[in-house]
């Protein structure tokens, strides 16, 4: 029986680890083709990245104070008993029972039953035997007629949902903006690879041809010597961009996660090449997608003119209590089988009354609160600037790299050119080893430099991403 136990025990954990496995193969498997593409990768980083989803618990948070705040206003049922008994004699048995409802506008309505008996008890506290049933109202006709502070929280939280929401912006454009520079340099690096790579191949063709030529004596020895030195390069250049590659893709992984899994890259995915067409599309930094809304609805502004009305709220709390304290309460009392049959005569009424003379805490504290609306307000209008100059700034280094390359690109057809130009010449014996050597390494600085160039445009635009601050 129990061999037949473990038999089970170990099919299940089989099942259960092949089931594992086939997920995680099947996450593998959504990145096991040829292009990952920059819009797919960044969609990934908004959906399952650990960091986006924590920036989203700033709105569940949010939401949790507005109950706790909305809770001030549930009613409330209490109760209040003492019993004394000492040698057979009853002291007293006092029963005290209510049911409270909080409303919004300083009113709360109470329900009562008291029970009193024994024989020794305060005379103030006597009820009728079956006991004495109230139902009546409290008013505040002075400080909390018009707020209080049970008020001031349900407005403070609602408040901090929509202030949450702006956090959770600027926490998630972080993640995604570290995400895009991982994304870019990963890109960088396999087209700097690459281009290594090329080049490596055309140096040892190079070679190869050189020592034929040599054989045949058409060359002199000394061409075999250099054109080796530049393979040699060329492999030192090839090991190094692989090392930066490797190092890049390990970068990204951080960022490629599918529900609760890390996915790493496999060796055969590449990079999206057909970025700079689609770059401005997924990032929506192109000039007709920015315009005066941009600043209004931007989640740094939206978040000080939320804590502005937050504070609004406390100054309207802080000039209530320079009003007096005047609480009025009616309650009805009657035995609980005449309830039915009204008597304005059986009633318990109160008055709660008090006033500081000089209120100087009251008018000190509404006065700090002024002062830290005021000083919000210069904040508010300093963000607005900087943030309209921030964002001209970041389109003014767009355009410009925009320019740059231009001008790197038809370089690089430049160079292009002289080096088969410079190849003709040498296949008729009028050129050089060092000639085409000099030119190629003309040709790959500047590539490099292309490649180097459209990193920083597309690194700018990730800026100017993170800047309008909208991951939605």
């Amino acid at each position: 029986m129990e061999r037949r136990r473990n038999k089970m025990r170990t099919v299940i954990k089989l099942f259960s680890f092949l089931f594992l496995l086939s997920i995680v193969k099947g996450y593998s498997q959504d990145f096991n083709k040829e292009e990952l593409s920059y819009s797919e990768f960044l969609g990934y980083v908004k959906k399952y990245h650990p960091l986006v989803k924590q920036a989203n618990l700033e709105v569940s948070s949010a939401q949790a104070m507005l109950m706790v705040a909305r809770g001030g206003f549930d009613p409330k049922i209490e109760v209040d008993y003492n019993k004394k008994e000492f040698k057979g004699t009853e002291y007293y048995s006092l029963l005290n029972s209510s049911f409270k409802i909080p409303t919004w506008y300083g009113v709360e309505i109470k329900a009562g039953f008291d029970e009193t008996d024994g024989q020794y008890y305060n005379p103030q506290n006597r009820t009728p035997e079956a006991g004495l049933t109230s139902l009546g109202i409290s008013v505040a006709l002075g400080q909390g007629m018009f707020i209080n502070q049970r008020m001031a929280d349900v407005r403070e939280g609602k408040l901090q949902l929509k202030l949450s929401d702006a956090q959770r912006k600027l926490r998630a454009i972080e993640v995604l903006y570290k995400a895009s520079e991982a994304y870019f340099e990963w890109r960088k690096s396999y087209n700097e690879a690459e281009l290594y790579k090329s080049y490596l191949g055309f140096a040892s063709t190079r070679f190869n041809g050189v020592k034929k030529l040599i054989e045949l004596g058409d060359s002199p020895a000394i061409d075999s010597v250099e054109a080796g030195i530049t393979v040699r390069k060329r492999e030192l250049n090839v090991e190094n961009g692989n090392l930066k590659l490797a190092k890049a893709k390990l970068n990204l992984s951080n960022y490629l996660w599918i529900e609760n899994v890390p996915v790493e890259l496999e060796d055969n995915v590449k990079p999206e090449q057909n970025l700079i067409q689609t770059l401005e599309e997924t990032l929506k930094t192109s000039a007709m997608m920015v315009n005066s809304e941009t600043f209004e609805a931007h989640p740094k502004i939206q978040a000080l003119e939320t804590k502005m009305s937050m504070l609004e709220i406390n100054r309207q709390l802080k000039a209530n209590s320079l009003l007096p304290k005047l609480n009025v309460g009616y309650n009805y009392i009657s035995e609980p089988s005449y309830f039915n049959s009204f008597n304005a005569d059986d009633y318990k009424f109160n008055i709660d009354f008090s006033i500081p003379i000089f209120l100087r805490k009251e008018r000190g504290g509404l006065k700090l609160a002024k002062l830290k609306i005021q000083d919000l307000k210069f904040d508010i209008d300093q963000q607005r600037l900087e943030l309209k100059n921030k964002i001209k700034a970041q389109q003014t280094e767009i355009a410009s790299l925009k320019r740059q390359k231009n001008v790197i690109d038809n370089l690089v057809k430049d160079y292009v050119t002289m080096l088969n130009s410079e190849e003709k010449l040498f296949s008729f014996g009028e050129s050089s080893i060092f000639l085409i050597n000099s030119r190629e390494n003309n040709l790959v600085s500047a590539k490099l430099s292309q490649i180097s160039i459209e990193n920083q445009y597309y690194i700018s635009n990730a800026e100017l991403y993170k800047i309008l601050a909208n991951p939605d």
